[in-house]
């Protein structure tokens, strides 16, 4: 029999132990596709549709408002909003609340023993009844506590802060993506269909040269070297149109539209070449001033105070007050219910001991923190410089692009008038349109560089591009918004923070 039980206590435990075990299945196929259907219809949710060309602040305005990671930066900065809300309630009393029901199998007797004889003095008796309803609603105020959790609810504002200015840092870098995609999708627009053209130019001859070949007409050499010479000429168009082609991808990526979508771009009327109206001087004011990151550092460096000040705080006693309403349905009691109320002095002796190594670490984290602002400035500054110099580099290159492309189009003309002459082949005539092709290629990109520059100097300064307060978040309003902006830094004036 003892042996029998044994084993079913063995058997017991093995169940227990077996159940405890904690095993994950995979995930179906299925319930990836699900997801899959459901991420691809959320992401293009409830957005304006496009109307007619797509210009480059329209562009810009559907990136900020539709644009993933812009997205994310908006929930996080919610989010940040919320956990301030709740770093507020730490403020608040601890108040607890608790019922329920006590019983045990006999009676909660005692007796008394004498101390002097060690004989019983009075015969077993209960004052508890064997099944009791009890209930206690109880609060607790700790003055040291509330001024702690007042301090971390102002670091946690300073955390909200912080991620308002990575927003205007990821909204700095979105428009700046947006405006250099979209001037690659233009020049794209532009030139291919031409490289197509001459794609088709230079295949039909490459053709006529191999028929040729094949019938044993003219010199084989002379034959070879010329649909070599094709054939480079189609190498570097290929090159040319891989980088054109995927811009509008990029673009649509930028600006969340379905991959694949057939974006028409509004044409450009004509190259104008910016100018800045600012002084070096002035952008660098506002630069130290507005950059989020250096505003971020300066979050930072309150932070660090607060955390000084708790340390400080934590030095003190902490003066509690305490009051509670109590039921026991215990029928010996004369009163059932009752309330009572206390005032408390606390003080954790060893926090008089760590505090000064905490203060200590406090104080370090500042100067770590004001060190690290003032490297961040020099940095801040030394990018405005560069984009400076970037600024007056491209506006030079573009120029000398823009004559060449002009040259090579006149050169190109007097090459198909001699061609219709049949002064020149066919060859020179495609070499011809090539470095046309080429060099207007290296005009348009030179001319995207130079927009992208000049407006790096403005995000390297922490100029915002939108102002803090919209009427409405609709594409078109974001776009003037963008547009009036954009103006006003052409004007030389700058909407400072």
């Amino acid at each position: 029999m003892k042996k029998s039980q044994t084993l079913f206590a063995v058997s017991l435990l093995a169940l227990a132990i077996s159940g405890c075990a904690v095993t994950s299945e995979p995930i179906e196929r299925s319930v990836s596709e699900q997801r899959a259907q459901s991420d691809l219809q959320t992401m293009f949710a409830d957005q304006e549709p496009l109307s007619g060309p797509l210009t480059l602040h329209q562009a810009m305005a559907r990136a900020v408002k539709y644009n993933l990671e812009a997205r994310l930066k908006v929930m996080e900065e919610a989010m940040a909003q919320r956990q301030v809300d709740l770093a507020r309630f730490d403020m608040l009393p601890r108040m607890a609340l608790s019922a329920g029901y006590a019983g045990r199998d006999n009676v909660s007797a005692s007796s008394s023993q004498s101390i002097e004889t060690g004989t019983q003095s009075l015969e077993p008796s209960t004052s508890q009844d064997r099944d009791r309803g009890v209930a206690d609603l109880t609060m607790v105020w700790n003055v040291l506590d509330f001024g702690v959790s007042y301090v971390s609810a102002k670091q946690q504002g300073d955390q909200r802060l912080i991620v308002q200015e990575r927003r205007r840092k990821v909204i700095h870098t979105i428009i700046q993506d947006v405006r250099s995609a979209y001037w690659r999708a233009v020049a794209a627009d532009s030139l291919l269909s031409q490289i197509d053209t001459l794609m088709a130019r230079v295949e039909q001859a490459r053709d006529n040269s191999q028929r040729l070949s094949e019938q044993r007409i003219g010199d084989p050499i002379q034959a070879l070297s010329y649909q070599r010479a094709l054939i480079e000429a189609t190498r570097q168009l290929e090159e040319q149109r891989r980088a054109l082609s995927l811009a509008k991808t990029e673009l649509a990526t930028l600006i969340n539209l379905p991959l694949g979508t057939d974006v028409e771009l509004a044409p450009v009327a004509d190259y104008q070449v910016p100018e800045l109206k600012v002084e070096l001087d002035l952008l660098e004011q506002e630069a130290l001033a507005s950059r989020p990151e250096l505003r971020e550092q300066d979050y930072q460096a309150r932070i660090s105070a607060a955390e000084t000040r708790k340390a400080m705080l934590r030095l003190l006693p902490g003066l509690e007050f305490s009051a509670g309403g109590h039921y026991d349905s215990n029928s010996f009691l004369v009163n059932q219910s009752w309330a009572d109320y206390g005032v408390k002095v606390t003080w954790n002796l060893f926090n008089v001991l760590s505090a000064p190594a905490a203060i200590d670490v406090a104080k370090a984290g500042q100067e770590v923190a004001d060190a690290r602002r003032q490297a961040m400035s020099m940095a801040i500054l030394a990018q405005l410089h560069v984009a400076n110099a970037n600024f007056r580099e491209a506006r030079r290159q573009f120029q000398t692009s823009q004559q060449l492309a002009g040259l090579d189009g006149q050169i190109v003309e007097q090459l198909r008038n001699r061609y219709q002459a049949q002064g020149i082949g066919e060859l020179e005539l495609i070499q011809g349109e090539l470095n046309t092709l080429q060099a207007e290629l290296r005009r348009d990109l030179a001319y995207a560089e130079l927009r992208n520059a000049y407006a790096q100097l403005f995000v390297s300064a922490g100029v915002d591009p939108l102002p803090e307060v919209l009427p409405d978040d609709k594409v078109s309003t974001i776009a003037s918004a963008l547009a009036s902006n954009e103006s006003r830094w052409a004007d030389g004036r700058m909407g400072m923070r």
